[in-house]
């Protein structure tokens, strides 16, 4: 069992705390405005793009796509795609451990769609140590535990190589093992550290070809721009994964910055919420 790194740091390290923040980023003057229903679906919702910082910073902005999810139901398995911030381990990495702990309880890994992914990608491997200090899938957890509780599994992906080849080939494999209710995360933060002009010129750049569902130009843009956009990577993975299993629309629900959220700054971090429909 994988236990929380950034418990008490991103987020509140107690349950009774958690849960309030959770609550809070629901109903932040940033965030949707108020406390989610769980439906029954119909399932519509393939893909979020969610973003990972500390809980008072790109908080209300997650809450938006997990508002969402809610009113779309509650999906078997969740797969969680997050950029290597450490640098650790292989290009692609998937965690070998049974399941995962955060201050809100326990999520078992989907270990059969885990397998049937990674026996698809050359580059991918197991490796506990490139998820043993990686954030940007971890934030993503208490959210989901909030809506459905443990009701749920996960399938956490690391990517360190994040280029065309490897967001094909993860996008392709994901593609070809999902055979049932699966939804997709693709974590990532926007523009790091420019000012506020500067950062949401950029992002708009980069959420025009997320909203055109144009997997391989995230990367190119973000690439030959020199964009410190952190999770390019897994949203092109994703958009190639959704557009495998028949997507057809997608909807920015909510972008801010640090700035906004947490008090104006010289320098902020950007960050959208979007979701990926059948």
């Amino acid at each position: 069992m994988r236990d929380p790194v950034v418990a008490g740091q991103f987020y509140a390290g107690s349950a009774n705390g958690l849960r309030s923040q959770v609550e809070e980023c629901f109903t932040d003057a940033h965030g949707p405005g108020e406390i989610p229903g769980v439906s029954k679906g119909p399932r519509k919702l393939l893909g979020l793009v969610s973003p990972h910082a500390g809980y008072p910073y790109s908080g209300p902005v997650a809450a938006h796509g997990f508002s969402k999810l809610a009113e779309d139901g509650k999906p078997e398995s969740v797969i969680i795609i997050g950029p290597n911030h450490t640098g650790a381990g292989p290009d692609i990495s998937f965690d070998p451990s049974d399941g995962w702990r955060t201050p809100l309880g326990e999520v078992d890994i989907d270990k059969d769609l885990r397998d049937s992914i990674l026996d698809k990608v050359e580059m991918a491997e197991l490796d506990s140590y490139s998820h043993s200090r990686e954030h940007s899938l971890e934030v993503q957890l208490p959210f989901l535990q909030y809506l459905f509780d443990d009701d749920f599994q996960i399938v956490p992906i690391c990517m360190k190589g994040q280029n065309v080849k490897s967001s094909e080939a993860l996008g392709n494999a994901i593609g070809e093992s999902v055979s049932s209710d699966v939804l997709i995360i693709a974590s990532t933060d926007l523009t790091h550290y420019e000012s506020p002009d500067v950062a949401e010129s950029r992002d708009r750049k980069v959420i025009e070809k997320i909203e055109g569902m144009d997997w391989k130009g995230v990367v190119e843009l973000v690439t030959e721009k020199g964009y410190s956009v952190c999770g390019y990577g897994p949203v092109s993975s994703t958009l190639l994964a959704t557009e495998n299993l028949g997507a057809e629309r997608t909807e920015l629900f909510k972008y801010a910055t640090s700035g906004d959220t947490a008090g104006p700054s010289r320098e902020v971090v950007g960050y959208c919420s979007l979701g990926i429909f059948k």
